[in-house]
């Protein structure tokens, strides 16, 4: 079953560019990994990082002077780290951050591209932004564009001590994205809908309403299951593939790298995060409330903050299993559900028994 499923989600979902968009190469005089046609930099490390999984993959760290974060950026299909290059430089410079970024059995990374590679390849990247460039996880911000959001929540659940998450035109799973199915199935691949309550630090969540490829009601959806929420940026008109030729975009990067970074280091920024999100979605089903930064309302808020802790503490039990494993990846994990309200419901065995065997029937059948 596990074959099937692999082979399915490669070959739904993963669209290396061919051929790769630059060359690595070695300078004779220096013996530094370069990528050409890109003139070198001082402030560029180009790396060939090992993974759990045998593989080896390109990735690419750039250096801030003045920071005291550093981003690790998983980016999207389509896209290897020389259509990246640029905007990682850009990125770093006008945030004032380090970046880190990869991307698996792309470009002239080793290994096809895999669900189960992209978390190994993230966390080979964490582990070197830790063990070669001294990055503590309480300074590290996971980012994850589309596709790039599953590793990035994958890892982030099992990360209780990040400074911060950001969603750039994430999915709530591979098989949403086609349809808009309501649960879990167990063929489905980047479960972000089960894994988003686990994240513990604040999440910004950034979407163009007019994405064509990941609907913005992924996004929206998203932001309503994070436990602790920055004020959201839908971007009118944003498209999946243009929000970073929106000037709102650097913006608000910019603001919310300076409210997590303000933040007391390695602690929780729940009453700090900003108030907001879309007026038209309805939470009513969602159990956990949002935080308001409004010191004033604080009595207001108490019970239901409280009403949070107590249901968070329940819904993270078994997330906290996980959260010192970085090699047990989460769709080994038996519950899923399409919503917070559903987290703790178990499947019905007999339902779900007949849809799997149906789908195997299609499949053997094809």
């Amino acid at each position: 079953m596990g074959g099937v499923k692999s082979t399915m989600a490669a070959k739904l979902t993963f669209f290396p560019p061919n051929p790769p968009s630059y060359r690595l190469v070695t300078d004779e005089f220096t013996g530094l990994l370069l990528l050409e046609p890109f003139q070198h930099r001082d402030n560029v490390d180009v790396l060939q990082l090992p993974t759990r999984r045998g593989n080896e993959i390109v990735a690419m760290y750039v250096r801030h002077p003045k920071a005291n974060s550093t981003l690790l950026y998983s980016h999207g299909n389509a896209a290897d780290i020389g259509h990246m290059y640029e905007l990682f430089v850009e990125l770093s410079t006008h945030l004032r951050v380090n970046l880190m970024g990869s991307a698996p059995g792309y470009g002239q990374s080793t290994g096809k591209p895999s669900e189960q590679n992209t978390y190994a390849d993230i966390e080979a990247a964490y582990k070197c932004l830790q063990e070669s460039y001294g990055a503590k996880q309480e300074d590290i911000i996971l980012y994850g564009q589309s596709l790039g959001s599953g590793p990035t929540l994958d890892l982030a659940a099992r990360l209780p001590q990040l400074r911060g998450v950001v969603l750039h035109s994430a999915l709530l799973s591979g098989l949403r994205v086609i349809y808009p199915v309501r649960r879990t199935y167990w063929f489905d691949i980047y479960k972000n809908i089960d894994k988003i309550p686990l994240v513990k630090c604040v999440v910004l969540v950034i979407h163009g309403t007019s994405d064509e490829v990941v609907d913005c009601s992924h996004g929206r959806q998203l932001w309503v299951l994070c436990q602790e929420k920055y004020e959201p940026l839908w971007l009118d008109g944003g498209s999946h593939c243009n929000l970073e030729l929106y000037p709102e975009y650097f913006k608000h990067l910019r603001k919310f790298i300076s409210h997590i970074t303000k933040s007391p280091s390695g602690q929780n920024t729940s009453t700090k995060s900003v108030e907001g999100g879309p007026r038209d979605i309805s939470t009513d089903h969602v159990e956990n409330p949002q935080m308001s930064t409004n010191t004033r309302e604080k009595r207001k808020q108490s019970a239901s903050r409280n009403e949070k802790l107590k249901y968070s503490e329940r819904k993270l039990d078994a997330g906290d299993k996980f959260a010192t494993k970085l090699n047990i990846p989460f769709d080994q994990i038996g519950k899923s559900h399409r919503s917070v309200e559903y987290h703790e419901k178990s499947r019905k065995t007999i339902e779900r028994e007949r849809r799997t065997m149906d789908w195997v029937t299609t499949m053997q059948a094809a």
